[in-house]
């Protein structure tokens, strides 16, 4: 970095609230009183993200008179789920040219059950008045090097051959006259499989929406060990029990309570910088009057969209995996990797040299090798699970609540028919293998970011093991 383009990305952090942006809010609900003492449900519910949100309402939709309750270890919403970059994307599979190569004999069912999740989000929204400002303003995935649009078109025209609605190739002005970067070379808009939304509020709204359908929910209840207990299910909490028929669990990044599930998943920290609001003449600068969410199209790529209020998330790149795949809240903070973001941040945009940063977050998500969720069933099938969404959770997790609830009923339907739900990524090596293998793999990602998108010999062996690594 010169030295001048670090003055200026350092500067634009001086005030800089290490917080999640989202989660900085006056209207932020309070806590629900934990669990003291035993209960009883038909199906209890581990984990207040939007897995386990999702999944509580979904089943009381299904049945509203089925006993639900649903504890959460500390508040609804506080980690991924409030703060991450408010993409709600329909695909299932981490994007369409990840399920093509993972799925590509069920891809276009995939495709039709993501639109149709993505529909059912929609509707939800409305449905139970959830103020999250929802906008279905769709994605462009950008090309900032020429060998990137070689991979949208191909993307393209591979969708478009399974029938693919909405997608438009965008050549280097028609980019530009959307979101203005002198460093877009093209884009690829998906016009509308991805809505744009407030992803605290809608966790939040989803918990109120619990509430209201009759769910008991317990927040600063963290459930600590899953045993059976006569013909059902029991989970011991710091002051109490809850005893249950199915259980359900919506843990995600944190370790599962079904210890052989643990292996599939390891935490990667991503981070994220949000900037004070523009002024009209700054917007004016870049346009963006169509509010939609872009990514850039390397390896190590940046997530950024912009907010009602004008203001504008940007994300990504930077992904650290903490050796022996601890969680600390010490890594929810990294300041270097702030420095890069922001660096990157006033390349792709020097119009907008001088604006600073407000907020700056990090935080782990669940990443597996698929990049995309995995589903199962342990103790005889009255305990489901579904983790690994890697960063595209939004959305997914919606349909992840149906598919745990499809088998903790034993029911054969078209979610638990798919191969993706069947089957099971690669589980990560133990250490120190994990550790030197992802570290490779970062490694041999930049640098094929840096040699036009060549592949070193080590990611062609990963692809064709089927593991990877992402951000």
């Amino acid at each position: 970095m010169a030295p001048g383009a670090m003055r200026t990305a350092a500067a634009s952090l001086s005030g800089v609230r290490p917080v999640p942006y989202w989660l900085d809010d006056p209207g932020r609900p309070g806590a629900l009183p934990a669990l003291t003492g035993d209960e009883q449900a038909d199906l209890l519910v581990i984990g207040g993200g939007y897995s386990g949100l999702w999944t509580a309402l979904l089943a009381k939709e299904r049945d509203p008179e089925r006993d639900v309750v649903l504890i959460e270890g500390h508040e609804v919403g506080w980690a991924a789920s409030g703060r991450n970059g408010g993409f709600c994307a329909a695909s299932l599979t981490h994007g369409f040219s990840n399920g093509l190569a993972r799925f590509p004999g069920e891809l276009r069912k995939l495709e039709e059950l993501g639109e149709r999740n993505l529909d059912a989000i929609e509707a939800a929204v409305a449905r139970y008045g959830i103020d999250c400002a929802f906008e279905r303003t769709g994605e462009i995935d950008v090309a900032t090097e020429p060998y990137q649009l070689d991979d949208l078109r191909a993307a393209y025209e591979e969708a478009t051959r399974l029938g693919r609605p909405g997608l438009e190739l965008l050549d280097r002005d028609a980019v530009r006259a959307e979101v203005d970067s002198p460093t877009f070379l093209g884009g690829l808009w998906d016009r509308r499989g991805v809505a744009m939304l407030h992803p605290a509020k809608l966790a939040w709204g989803l918990k109120q929406a619990c509430l209201d359908l009759g769910v008991r929910l317990y927040e600063n209840t963290r459930g600590l060990e899953l045993a059976r207990s006569g013909s059902g299910m029991a989970v011991r909490t710091p002051y109490g029990r809850v005893f249950a028929r199915r259980v359900a669990l919506g843990t995600n990044v944190f370790p599962s309570l079904v210890r052989r599930v643990r292996s599939y998943t390891v935490p990667v920290y991503d981070y994220a910088l949000m900037t004070e609001p523009l002024t009209a003449e700054q917007q004016a600068a870049i346009g963006w009057r169509r509010r939609q969410g872009l990514g850039d199209s390397a390896n190590q790529f940046h997530y950024f969209r912009i907010t009602p209020d004008h203001r504008i998330l940007w994300g990504g790149y930077d992904a650290v995996y903490p050796y022996g795949g601890r969680l600390s809240t010490e890594l929810d903070r990294r300041p270097e990797t702030y420095l890069t973001l922001a660096s990157h941040f006033f390349r792709c945009f020097p119009q907008l040299e001088g604006l600073r940063f407000s907020h700056a977050w990090g935080g782990a998500i669940d990443t597996c090798s698929r990049f995309s969720a995995f589903f199962g069933t342990a103790y005889g099938g009255q305990v489901a699970y579904a983790a690994g969404y890697t960063g595209l959770g939004v959305g997914a997790t919606r349909f992840g609540g149906d598919v745990m609830l499809d088998l903790l009923a034993g029911e054969r339907t078209e979610r638990t028919e798919l191969e993706m739900v069947r089957s099971k990524p690669l589980p990560f090596p133990p250490e120190p293998v994990a550790w030197a293998g992802i570290g490779l793999t970062k490694w041999s990602l930049a640098r094929a970011d840096a040699r036009g998108g060549r592949r070193n010999a080590w990611l062609r062996t990963m692809d064709r093991l089927g593991l990877g690594f992402d951000s």
